[in-house]
């Protein structure tokens, strides 16, 4: 959304509603002359649809028992279904939709639920026929505790904690725009819902209006105008708000691929005053706080408030409102070098500012890390460190001088 929202007023009473967008769904109708409970147990979306309701209750407290259920069956199949499960708000709420993914079991006539996040939904993908080969091993992250710490300090400070796997930052992905060409980022890091912690999200608009995947992966439908890409590392990436947006179940996706135009449809809820895509970032079923991730070669910070913040490449600080260049990805073995301030950065011929220089490396530049070794100490944004990076040409620059996202070697010790 936009960083400027009109007043709204929320739903009174909760409506409950359930999809299914497979008749008979195979094995799941209920055989003639059931009990009442047996054909229950038999359609799954009644179980969703109640485990929906704890887990936004469990997210988002009471407000969630006013919502309506989504859910849309679109696999099912000898006692399993897969799908979507969204709680919708009303157009123009203030609170945007929540969903997820969800598989379902049949065990003793009755259907045990999981959704992303939770550890049954990796065990379940890991033996479920529905599951497809290319997302066993993405949906085998999406399950089980994160760590929390705090994000790396932006220029304007204001660290936060944040869930994160292992203290790695790093998403390799791009914006979610066409690499090459310059998007404006309307509103800095906010919640999925306004200023809601995490601050998960980014609104991105102009350019060609084109929206792209971030990285490549799965791609679902959660409604119309939203789509979700769920990527390796756990991590997943949702783009709301579209027109003529893909129509997709579990659909491979590369980075960059088509997924929709800006716009401000709100079919599932929400509001959008002015064409845009707010995108969100997931994490083991959950937003989390998009500070200190970058989105290519870009960095991302907090500012004061929610939507305002500010992306930075080497020592380029773009402001909320301002336009970012697409770059491109960043490889999990690359770095950004970050001068400080400066217009480049000393590369030398050891891990020390006792061996030779062997060339520079201009602010904002690109480079690929090979090993890593300690040296001598060095001060840059981030703090202070004695670790040095050997990069692909065999030259070594400080840590100190380049964004990685890990506070530590990114490809082993030399």
């Amino acid at each position: 959304m936009f960083g400027w929202r009109r007043p709204v007023t929320r739903r009174a009473a909760a409506v409950t509603t359930a999809l299914l967008t497979l008749a008979g769904a195979l094995s799941l109708a209920a055989p003639a002359g059931a009990a009442t409970g047996e054909r229950r147990g038999a359609d799954p979306s009644d179980a969703v649809a109640e485990r929906l309701l704890e887990r936004g209750r469990a997210e988002i407290g009471a407000a969630a028992a006013h919502d309506a259920t989504r859910v849309n069956i679109t696999r099912g199949a000898n006692g399993w279904a897969f799908g979507t499960a969204v709680l919708a708000t009303e157009p123009g709420s203030e609170r945007m939709p929540r969903g997820w993914l969800f598989l379902a079991e049949r065990e003793s006539g009755q259907w045990r639920v999981a959704l992303e996040g939770e550890d049954r939904f990796a065990e379940l993908s890991r033996r479920s026929p529905l599951v497809r080969a290319a997302e066993k091993p993405l949906f085998a992250r999406l399950g089980g505790p994160r760590q929390d710490a705090p994000a790396p300090g932006g220029p304007d400070g204001g660290d936060e904690v944040v869930a994160y796997g292992a203290g790695d930052y790093r998403t390799g992905m791009a914006l979610p725009t066409t690499v090459g060409a310059n998007t404006v980022m309307t509103s800095g890091p906010h919640g999925w819902s306004g200023s809601a912690a995490p601050w998960s999200s980014l609104d991105f608009a102009g350019g060609d209006e084109v929206v792209r995947a971030a990285r490549q992966g799965t791609a679902y439908t959660m409604c119309r105008g939203w789509v979700r890409v769920v990527h390796d590392r756990g991590y997943a990436t949702d783009y709301y708000h579209l027109w003529s947006n893909i129509s997709t179940n579990g659909g491979w996706v590369n980075a960059g691929a088509f997924l929709g135009y800006t716009g401000t449809d709100v079919t599932c809820g929400g509001a959008a005053y002015g064409r845009h895509v707010h995108f969100g970032l997931i994490q083991n079923g959950s937003y989390i706080g998009i500070a200190g991730h970058n989105l290519g070669k870009w960095v991302i910070y907090n500012g004061g408030a929610a939507y305002q913040g500010s992306a930075m490449h080497g020592s380029r600080q773009v402001g909320a409102g301002g336009t970012l260049y697409n770059h491109g990805a960043l490889g999990l073995d690359q770095a950004v070098v970050d001068a400080n301030g400066g217009t480049s950065v000393n590369k030398r011929s050891g891990p020390g500012t006792g061996h030779a220089v062997r060339g520079s490396a201009a602010d904002g530049a690109t480079v690929t890390v090979s090993c890593s070794a300690n040296g001598t100490s060095h001060t840059g944004r981030y703090g202070t460190t004695s670790l040095w990076n050997r990069l692909s040409d065999g030259t070594w620059i400080s840590d100190a001088y380049v964004w990685t996202g890990v506070n530590g070697p990114i490809n082993g010790w030399c």
